[in-house]
């Protein structure tokens, strides 16, 4: 009961509205100009609300429009995160290229020095335990031409000498290791000498050079290279500049240093001089 009432009581009550809106509607079109300080009124009590509802849908579109600027400038700044990344790896390796073409260019450098001799390019691809590179291996075998005993140079000079060759690779001993043993001579002069390998002595910078005539003409800074008289190494490859010349403790002989030519902490490529160094042996069988 109670709830028929209510439901009659809404439908009073649109009537009602209804009445009121078409009744508002008839006066505005027939009485507008009555109704105009009516109308003012209103307006002065809607024009606040009508404001505020115009801020917030204008924050609220702001808000709209600066998330999809961060959006998008998030996007466009990964983009850019990438174009800067794949540019930093570009320059790596611009600069990887750089240095492997001057590296290439000290060994064409290094060939034209020595034209007098054949020489075969080859890679370092191993070594030996330490930061030395007193022994080492070489990608060039048998296969190449490579041969025990050849001369191994870079840099501005020697490094070694082979002694042991497979068909694809070969070992490299360098003037350095500890049982090297390298005739060489004072270019200037030619006084001979021999240069000792040396681990403990090149971690100070130097080789140890001995059997020098205590007679030689030589002196601080004059160029080293293998000798002439070298059963191993080819004549005048250069080894160094030699340092700190006296006397030795026998007085017969003068003891010198050498600063190798050759960084040999820092070997990526090297020639291989693929003439052999032949010599006469002057050791012969005298018959009765």
């Amino acid at each position: 009961m109670k709830l028929q009432k209510k439901k009659n009581n809404s439908i009073h009550y649109l009537i009602i509205f209804v009445l009121i809106c078409g009744i508002l509607a008839a006066v505005s079109v027939f009485a507008g100009g009555v109704l105009t300080p009516v109308k003012s009124a209103v307006t002065i009590v809607l024009s606040p609300m009508q404001k505020g509802i115009n801020t917030v849908g204008n924050a609220i579109f702001s808000l709209n429009e600066d998330s999809k600027s961060k959006s998008e400038l998030k996007a466009e700044n990964k983009k850019l995160e990438e174009r800067v990344d794949a540019l930093e790896m570009e320059k790596r390796l611009l600069e990887q290229d750089q240095v492997e073409l001057e590296r290439l260019q000290d060994l064409l450098n290094l060939k034209e020095k020595y034209k007098q001799y054949n020489t075969v390019g080859a890679r370092v691809i191993s070594k030996g335990s330490g930061n030395w590179f007193e022994i080492f291996a070489i990608d060039k075998g048998s296969k190449d031409g490579i041969k025990k005993d050849m001369n191994v140079i870079a840099g501005n000079g020697l490094v070694g000498i082979v002694y042991d060759v497979t068909e694809n690779t070969a070992k490299v001993r360098s003037i350095i290791n500890d049982t090297s043993m390298v005739s060489a001579m004072f270019l200037k002069t030619t006084d001979n000498c021999i240069v000792k390998g040396s681990l403990d002595t090149m971690a100070d910078g130097y080789l140890e050079v001995v059997y020098i005539d205590k007679d030689a003409k030589v002196k601080e800074g004059d160029e080293l290279v293998t000798s002439n008289v070298s059963s191993k190494f080819n004549e005048g490859i250069t080894i160094g500049t030699v340092s700190d010349i006296k006397l030795d403790s026998t007085k017969l002989t003068k003891t010198a240093k050498v600063t190798p030519v050759v960084d040999f902490k820092h070997l990526k490529e090297v020639l291989v001089i693929t003439d052999l160094k032949h010599t006469e042996s002057l050791d012969t069988e005298t018959k009765e």
